[in-house]
Parts: C-alpha cells; sequence; structure tokens
C-alpha cells in the first residue's frame, strides 16, 4: 500500500529550543527514508522526550508519527498502530490537519492490509479523504482513493469500489504518480474480471506486471501476480496460474527476507520502557530536590545553634519526623513502580500467548496452506494434461486435498472463525454446540444480544478462558451435564458456569495444579476481574467470573 508518512528528527543537547526540535524531527524523517531505522528510532526518541518537556501537542504528535512510522517499515504492525494512534490524539489537539490525513490513512492501511479489519480500516481510510479535501491536497486525495477501491476490491465489493476506480482512471495522468500506475492496471484487471471481460482484465494485469517491473515496484508487482494467478485459475488456465503463483511466491519471500532484515539492524531498540524510565527519572529529581532541601535547612539550624540550643532541638526532631515521613513515602513509591513493572510483566506474557497464536495460525493459514494449495494447483496441470495417470498420483492429490483441510481447521482452532468474524457471543454458543455429545451436554444461556462486540483482545482472552474451563469439566468433572450463562450488569460481564459432576475439594486441593485455575485466574486478574470457584464432593461445581467491560 501507499503508506505515508512525513516525519523530521534530532540533536543531542540538555534542553533544546522548538527550532532545535524541527531540525531534530527533519533529520529523524531523512533517517527514516533512507531506511536508517535504528537512528531515526534513537532521534525521535530523543525528540519525544524534550517535546513532552515543552508540552508541545504538536512536536509530540510528530514524534510518535515518527516512531509510528519507523515500525512501519520494518514490517512491524501493531507497534506501529500503537504509536499512530497515539500520534492521532496530539494532531487532534494541535489541529494539525496535514498530520491527521497522514495518520488516518497509514492506521487505515494496517488494518485492511495487515490486519485484514477491511470495514474499519475503510472508515479511517473516509476520514483521510475528508483531511485530504480540508488542506485542498488533490494528490492525497488521488491516493486515499486508490487505497478504497483496493480495499472494496480486496473484499469483492465491486460495486461500491468502481465508483472510485473511475475517478483513479479518469485523474491518473493527472494527479498519479509513476508507482501508482501499475496498481491501477491491478485494479481494472480486477475488476475487468469481476464482469467477466476476460479480454481487458487479463490486458490490465498484463500491464500492470509490465509497469511493476519498469518502475521497480517490488511489492505491487507480487500482488499483482497474486490476483493475476487467481484470474487465470478461474478461467481454468492452470498453467499460466501456476506460473504467477509461483512468481508471486519467490517475491513475497523475497520481500519478507528484506523485512528481516531491516528488523535485525533495529536490534536491542526497545521504546517501551521509556514510560517507566521517565517515572525512574521524574523520582530522581525530586529526591535531588529534597536532598537540597535538607542540606538548606541543617545549614540554617547549624547556625541557630550558636543563638539557642532548644530551638535546634526542636528542629532537628521535627525534621527526623518529615525525612522518616518523606522516606517511607519514597519507598511507597518506588514500591508502586515495581509493581507496576510486574504487572506489565504479565501483561506482556498473556500477550505473548495470544501474539504466538495468531502467528502460528497465519503460518498455517498464509505459508502452509498457500504451499499446499500451489502443489494441488500444479498436480490439476499434469492431470488435465493426461487422460491415463496410475493411481499413486490419483492417492498423492487426495493426501494434499486431506492434508490442507487438516492444516485449515488446525489454524481455526487457534484463532477460532467464528470468533474473529461474529464475535465472541456467537463462538460461545458455538462452542457449547460443539462441545456436547451424547454422554455431556453444554447449555448455553445468553440475555446479551448475540450481535454485540467487544475489543479484539477482550474477546479473545474471555473466550480462551471459557474454553479452558469447559475442557476442565469434560477432562475431570465426569458430569453428564453443563450450563455457561452470560448477562450483562452495571457495566461489568457476568459468567456463571456450573455442571453436576463429582466436584473436588477447594480447601484440600487450592485450585486443583491439573485444572490450571491458577492460570486461569491470573488471565482474569489481568482482565482487572474477580474469579469465584464454589465445588463440593459429588455435589458438582460452579464458577463465577465477573470482569469490567471493555467495550
Amino acid at each position: 500500500m501507499i503508506s505515508f508518512f512525513y516525519i523530521p528528527a534530532i540533536g543531542q543537547k540538555k534542553s533544546f529550543t522548538e527550532k532545535e526540535l524541527l531540525k531534530l524531527y527533519n533529520q529523524a524523517t531523512t533517517n527514516l527514508l533512507n531506511e536508517d531505522y535504528e537512528k531515526s528510532l534513537i532521534q525521535s526518541r530523543l525528540l519525544l522526550n524534550h517535546s513532552l518537556l515543552l508540552q508541545n501537542s504538536n512536536l509530540i504528535g510528530k514524534a510518535y508519527n515518527t516512531i509510528a512510522a519507523n515500525f512501519d517499515g520494518i514490517s512491524e504492525p501493531d507497534k506501529a498502530l500503537f504509536y499512530y494512534q497515539k500520534s492521532l490524539i496530539y494532531a487532534e489537539k494541535s489541529n494539525n490537519l496535514e498530520l491527521q490525513n497522514w495518520l488516518y490513512n497509514n492506521i487505515g492501511n494496517i488494518y485492511c492490509f495487515d490486519k485484514k479489519k477491511y470495514e474499519k480500516g475503510i472508515s479511517y481510510y473516509i476520514k483521510s479523504l475528508y483531511y485530504s479535501r480540508a488542506i485542498k491536497d488533490s494528490s492525497q486525495v488521488f491516493l486515499t482513493k486508490l487505497n478504497i477501491a483496493w480495499a472494496y476490491f480486496d473484499i469483492e465489493r465491486f460495486t461500491e469500489g468502481h465508483p472510485y476506480l473511475k475517478y483513479l482512471n479518469k485523474y491518473k495522468h493527472k494527479y498519479g504518480i509513476e508507482t501508482t500506475t501499475a496498481v491501477i492496471d491491478m485494479l481494472n484487471g480486477m475488476y475487468y474480471s469481476h464482469i467477466k471481460d476476460n479480454k481487458k482484465a487479463d490486458y490490465s494485469f498484463k500491464n500492470g506486471i509490465k509497469n511493476a517491473i519498469k518502475y521497480d515496484e517490488t511489492t505491487d508487482l507480487s500482488f499483482i501476480y497474486q490476483e493475476y494467478a487467481k484470474f487465470l485459475s478461474k478461467n481454468k488456465n492452470f498453467e499460466a496460474a501456476y506460473k504467477n503463483l509461483s512468481s508471486f511466491q519467490r517475491l513475497t519471500d523475497q520481500i519478507n527476507l528484506q523485512d528481516k532484515a531491516k528488523k535485525a539492524k533495529i536490534a536491542g531498540i526497545n521504546l517501551e520502557i521509556d514510560e517507566y524510565k521517565r517515572e525512574i527519572d521524574k523520582m530522581g529529581i525530586e529526591s535531588k530536590k529534597k536532598e537540597q532541601l535538607f542540606l538548606s535547612e541543617n545549614a540554617r539550624k547549624n547556625k541557630m545553634t550558636t543563638i539557642i540550643l532548644s530551638l535546634f532541638l526542636i528542629s532537628l526532631i521535627l525534621f527526623y519526623f518529615f525525612y522518616q515521613n518523606t522516606k517511607l513515602k519514597q519507598k511507597n513509591r518506588i514500591k508502586d513502580i515495581q509493581n507496576k513493572i510486574n504487572q506489565n510483566i504479565i501483561n506482556a506474557s498473556i500477550d505473548g500467548q495470544e501474539s504466538e497464536r495468531k502467528k502460528v495460525a497465519l503460518f498455517l493459514h498464509d505459508t502452509i496452506s498457500a504451499s499446499l494449495s500451489s502443489a494441488g494447483m500444479h498436480l490439476n496441470v499434469f492431470l488435465s494434461q493426461h487422460d491415463s495417470l496410475p493411481p499413486e498420483i490419483t492417492k498423492t492429490k487426495l493426501i494434499l486435498d486431506e492434508t490442507h483441510d487438516k492444516v485449515r481447521d488446525l489454524s481455526h482452532d487457534l484463532i477460532p472463525t467464528l470468533l474473529a468474524r461474529f464475535g465472541l457471543l456467537y463462538a460461545l454458543d458455538d462452542l457449547c454446540e460443539k462441545y456436547s455429545n451424547s454422554t455431556l451436554h453444554f447449555e448455553y444461556q445468553n440475555t446479551i444480544p448475540i450481535k454485540k462486540r467487544y475489543t479484539e483482545k477482550f474477546e479473545t482472552r474471555l473466550y480462551f478462558i471459557i474454553s479452558e474451563l469447559l475442557n476442565n469439566i469434560i477432562k475431570h468433572s465426569e458430569a453428564s451435564k453443563a450450563q455457561v450463562s452470560l448477562i450483562e450488569n452495571n457495566n461489568e460481564m457476568i459468567i456463571e458456569i456450573t455442571d453436576n459432576g463429582k466436584g473436588f475439594d477447594t480447601n484440600k486441593f487450592n485450585y486443583v495444579e491439573g485444572f490450571g485455575l491458577n492460570q486461569i485466574k491470573a488471565r482474569i486478574n489481568n482482565l482487572n476481574g474477580e474469579f469465584n470457584v464454589k465445588s463440593k464432593i459429588n455435589e458438582g461445581t460452579s464458577i463465577n467470573i465477573s470482569v469490567p467491560l471493555n467495550v
């Protein structure tokens, strides 16, 4: 995608004027555009620190945008999104319309082309389009409309995307640039393929490949190969489709290797500890001020000893209590920071597990599944060219199809499709139905509107917590009936899971280790929720969870 970031950089002094910070911003931007990400990140972090000291919302927004663009450049979309969103807060405060335009566009890119959340991504593009018009930037309007058309075509909503494509074809010579030529050809090919004008579609794709090679647009070229392969396969030209798919895979591997090399250049740069570092630095400043106050007070009291000893003694006693109180407060503040760090370590552990689960699911779906599909396509070409084949070839085709299905099912188990597309409430209903059998029935009761959605992180964590509890019932309870109930009350989600199984002694077992309840309790604490287990031998088990809503 077209990625819009315009971001500057820094020098190094103890304090900076606004003019010096703008110069630093320009240096950081230059290093970013030259792909010197390590240097740009260091400069951006310095820019951010001093901009915060000046309370300059415009410079703070630019600093966060630069940091985000660096992570965008090394294919770290989650970190990039985090800092783009922080930048947006300050861009709105400073009313920087140009920066808001870039941010809405870049956030739209991440949602559409990294997270595959097209509805959300398109909504950000629409906002970017508004600010492009507000600043009267026709070139930016053109590029944003290109992104919108591409997003709609990716999800096969050609009717909604076609007006944007008509605009692109009309104004491409006036507002377009060399790097957009190949993408526009690809979009025309996709549209003509949709309306079954195969001759124009074939011409557009071939022209797009030629222009992408001409202007050295490797990423765009890989996308065109992929879409052209889909078109050829749809028209049963399997041999040509396979060649284009192979070209797509080769370019994708090359791009991935380049991304890994970029990430390796910035190993050791960890911007996420800056917040804690600032808190500790602030503590050190306050501690020095109090120490200076102590020395000044002590010198003044030493002078007073020659006048009246009793006043000095009283002052010394008062100071002693003041010092002890200050020391105690200092210890408490240090303890609070340590607690925050410990909590963040726990959060990072949980986030890491979820991130790895997503990575494995995406690897299975995007790499293994794609490879199996490619092998299947190769066999299809071979089968179409031979009438008589040995049975081993047919068996191989069946094995490939079966393996592809298993990989797809495993990918869905890691990140359930229902959860991603329709939300927690649909996914839990399906989970109860899937786990029910002739010996154990799971009843699902839900008073919340079934279409209601929550944040992705909230839904994912709750789904796997409940899934683990249901697995415990299946493995350990020997129950014949279980029930999952969900309600909302006072801005909380209350979940009750009961079974009529053999139960256990909670006092004796202290949350039985085999059940994994300690880990579940920690994950619920991470959501600021409460977790309560009631169980008696031969009387079943009842688990109550209440979690503040994070809608």
